[in-house]
C-alpha cells in the first residue's frame, strides 16, 4: 500500500528537492502550501531560492499531467496538489491559520482510508498532527545523529612500549583502529596515564606526531589538547576544509583566525584571509541599519573584529590605551586596504568563484546542508576553508543540532582526506564563559 506523504511549506523551503524523497509513494502537497510558496518567491535568501526551485518543478511536472490529479515524478512516486474541504475540517481548528488549512487535507486523506503521513519540520504542526492520528515525521534526508557525531579524536590505551617505541620512531602502525583521515589518536599508557602521545593518522593508516612548528601560532599557545589538535588542522595545507565544533568559548573562531592570519601574513601560502557568517540575529532584530554596505557589515562583524583586536594586540609593545587601540584599529583597517584581510556577508558569496584564499566562515550551525554546500562549492584553486559553529546555539528556527549544515558536512566528509575535523570540549574563554557553557 503506497503512503500519502503530506509535506508541510518549511519542508519545501528547507530544501527544493524535497519532492523527490520519497520514493515510489504519494507526495502530497495541500494548495495552501504552493500560497505560502508564492509568498517567498521574490525573496532574495535562501527561502526564496528553494521556493523558486519548487515552483520551477511544478511547472515542469505540469506539462506531463494534471497536477490536481496526480503527475508521476521521476522516482515512480505520485505528486498531487489537493485543495482544502471546508465541509470535511478537523473540529476545533481554526480554518483561518494556513498550518491547520495544511493539517485539514492530511486528515481528510486519512478519513478515507489512506495510510497518511504528515511531515513538517515544524514541532507544533507535528504535534498538532499526532493529536489528529496522523503519522508524523521531520524531514530526515539531510540529517544526522548528533549525539554520535564524529569528534575527530579519540583515547586509545596501549603498553608502555607503544609509546616509547612512538617517541623513538617518530611514527606506529597500530592496527585495528579503523581510524579516518586526519583522526587524533592520544595514545596513554596502560600503566601510567601521564605517559602520553598525541598522534594523528596519516592517509596510509600511520600515526604521526603532530608538526612542532605548529606549536605557535600568530603568539598563541594552544591551552587544551583539542585546541593544538585544530591549531595542526588550520594550518596544514594539505587539509583543505576544517570543521570545528565547540561551546562558547572553546576558542573556535579565534584560533581560526590567529591561523589564517599565519599562513597568509608569514607562510604566504593564500593571497588574503576571507571571513564570513551568516546574517542570522540572536533574539529579536533591530531591523535595518544606516549606513554603506560595509557600514552596516561592521555590526553584524563585530565578534571577529573582536578576535582581530585580541590577536593584534598580542607581542605589541606597551604604551597607552587609546593610542594601543588606535594602532591596532589601523593594523586592520590596512589589511582590509591591502586586500590581505575581507570581511563578508555570506549573502554576496553566492556565485563567487574564491582561489588562493583562506576562507572562514563563522557560526556555520545556522546554514542548511544545501547553503553549506554552495559555499563550500566557491572554492577555487588552492582555498582552504574553515567552517566554525556550536550546534547548541541555532538561531535558524528551521534547523537543529542534528540537521544543520555544519553537522551534516562533519559526517558526510570524515572518511575524505582533504578534511578534518576536531570537536572542541574546554571553554577557554574565562572561568566566567566556562562556568556559563557547563551549568546554564
Amino acid at each position: 500500500m503506497r503512503k500519502y506523504f503530506v509535506l508541510d511549506t518549511n519542508v519545501l523551503l528547507h530544501n527544493a528537492d524535497a519532492i523527490n524523497s520519497f520514493a515510489d509513494n504519494y507526495v502530497v502537497l495541500p494548495m495552501t502550501v504552493i500560497e505560502e510558496l508564492d509568498n517567498f518567491k521574490s525573496h532574495s535568501d535562501e527561502l526564496g531560492r528553494n521556493a523558486r526551485g519548487v515552483v520551477r518543478q511544478l511547472d515542469a511536472l505540469r506539462t506531463r499531467g494534471r497536477l490536481g490529479e496526480g503527475v508521476k515524478l521521476r522516482n515512480g512516486g505520485i505528486l498531487q496538489i489537493i485543495t482544502h474541504d471546508k465541509e470535511a475540517a478537523f473540529a476545533g481548528l481554526n480554518m483561518a491559520v494556513p498550518d491547520n488549512r495544511i493539517l485539514s487535507v492530511a486528515y481528510n486523506l486519512h478519513r478515507k482510508g489512506k495510510q497518511v503521513i504528515f511531515v513538517s519540520k515544524d514541532i507544533n504542526a507535528r504535534l498538532k498532527a499526532d493529536a489528529m492520528g496522523l503519522g508524523v515525521m521531520d524531514f530526515e534526508k539531510q540529517k544526522v545523529n548528533f549525539d554520535e557525531l564524529y569528534s575527530g579524536n579519540r583515547l586509545i590505551s596501549v603498553p608502555s612500549q607503544v609509546i616509547d617505541e612512538f617517541y623513538q620512531k617518530k611514527e606506529t602502525n597500530y592496527q585495528g583502529l579503523d581510524l579516518q583521515p586526519n583522526e587524533f589518536v592520544l595514545l596513554v599508557d596502560e600503566g601510567n596515564d601521564k605517559h602520553t602521545a598525541l598522534t594523528r593518522a596519516h592517509k596510509d593508516g600511520r600515526l604521526l606526531p603532530l608538526d612542532s612548528k605548529y606549536d605557535t601560532v600568530w603568539h598563541l599557545r594552544a591551552r587544551s589538547k583539542e585546541q593544538r589538535m585544530a591549531v595542526e588542522l588550520l594550518m596544514d595545507p594539505e587539509v583543505q576544509l576544517v570543521t570545528l565544533i565547540g561551546q562558547a568559548g572553546t576558542g573556535k573562531t579565534l584560533l581560526a583566525v590567529a591561523a589564517g592570519l599565519e599562513s597568509v601574513l608569514n607562510y604566504e601560502r593564500y593571497d588574503r584571509v576571507l571571513v564570513s557568517r551568516p546574517i542570522v540575529p540572536m533574539g529579536k532584530d533591530i531591523g535595518y541599519l544606516p549606513g554603506s554596505k560595509d557600514e552596516k557589515l561592521a555590526n553584524w562583524m563585530q565578534p571577529i573584529f573582536d578576535n582581530l583586536t585580541y590577536l593584534l594586540q598580542q607581542g605589541s609593545g606597551k604604551g597607552g590605551q587609546e593610542d594601543h587601540e588606535a594602532s591596532v584599529k589601523t593594523k586592520i583597517d590596512k589589511m582590509i586596504r591591502d586586500n590581505t584581510l575581507e570581511l563578508e556577508a555570506l549573502t554576496y558569496i553566492r556565485g563567487r568563484s574564491i582561489p588562493r584564499q583562506y576562507v572562514i566562515i563563522d557560526e556555520a550551525q545556522n546554514l542548511t546542508p544545501h547553503e553549506v554546500k554552495t559555499i563550500i562549492s566557491r572554492a577555487g584553486e588552492g582555498t582552504k576553508m574553515v567552517l566554525t559553529g556550536d550546534p547548541y546555539q541555532i538561531d535558524n528556527p528551521y534547523l537543529d543540532s542534528s540537521s544543520n549544515g555544519l553537522s551534516y558536512t562533519v559526517e558526510r566528509l570524515k572518511d575524505q582526506t582533504m578534511h578534518g575535523h576536531v570537536t572542541l570540549k574546554k571553554s577557554e574563554r574565562s572561568p566566567l564563559a566556562a562556568v556559563a557553557a557547563e551549568f546554564l
